[in-house]
């Protein structure tokens, strides 16, 4: 039997405890979750120059990173960060190094599981969005899912999948 029930944490934002056998758990961000999937293809989606991820308004903190289902090919290299700061999220990676069953929140994508205290959180001001910058050569093939968990530090700051 479970249940959902929240408290607020020290800078009075609700957070969600799950109470379910053996153990609670907290949820961070107050459920706040965007994710978009990423299938890349030559000349579209896997072409050089910058994309939009998710779409920020006002300033919140956030928590970045993907998950591979399918190698990501190419030349290409990709980033994640903000327009005048590409690598600022996800530090720039050879699109061949993320590879499928792998965690990638920096240059070095993990196989399987990484401690979520490794992922940096980060504040993004002034409804900065968030992108991604291919770099060098277009992105062939391969999916990443992006995930963004996410906290306002206003009542009108958003995230949103672009």
């Amino acid at each position: 039997m479970s249940s959902l029930t929240g408290f607020a944490d020290e800078n009075n934002l609700m957070r969600e405890v799950s109470y379910a056998s053996p153990l609670p758990v907290t949820t961070s961000y107050s459920g706040r979750k965007e994710t978009k999937t990423i299938t890349y293809v030559a000349g579209t989606t896997g072409a050089v120059g910058a994309h939009t991820l998710f779409t920020v308004t006002g300033n919140v903190f956030a928590k970045i990173f993907g998950v591979c289902t399918v190698d990501v090919t190419g030349a290409g290299t990709n980033e994640v960060g903000v327009a005048n700061n590409t690598a600022a999220l996800i530090a720039q990676t050879t699109g061949t190094a993320i590879d499928a069953g792998e965690v990638w929140f920096d240059a070095t994508p993990i196989v399987g599981v990484t401690a979520v205290t490794n992922i940096p959180e980060k504040l993004i001001v002034n409804g900065a969005d968030i992108i991604e910058t291919i770099a060098g050569a277009t992105l062939t093939g391969g999916v990443v899912t992006y995930y963004c968990y996410w906290s306002p530090l206003d009542n009108t700051s958003s995230v949103v999948a672009a």
